[in-house]
């Protein structure tokens, strides 16, 4: 099971903001540490990825998923 919740660090206390699900009482569980710029650095070189990356659709554009299928 994975789960990202975010936390602040007070006091050598982790708080979380909000509760861990109770399947996970009394286990352990493995923790990794991003801090929230480091996060939204890697959000701003995504979108900026999407924006070298992506092109203008027609405006009368309209996906067909059962086209894709279509041998």
């Amino acid at each position: 099971m994975s789960q990202i919740l975010e936390a602040v660090y007070q006091n050598g206390n982790l708080i979380l903001k909000e509760k861990l699900s109770s399947n996970l009482e009394g286990k352990s569980v493995k923790l990794i540490i991003l801090e929230n710029d480091q996060t939204e650095q890697k959000k701003e070189q995504f979108l900026k990825l999407i924006d070298q990356h992506h092109f203008p659709l027609p405006q009368n554009y309209q996906f067909n998923r059962d086209e894709i299928y279509i041998s």
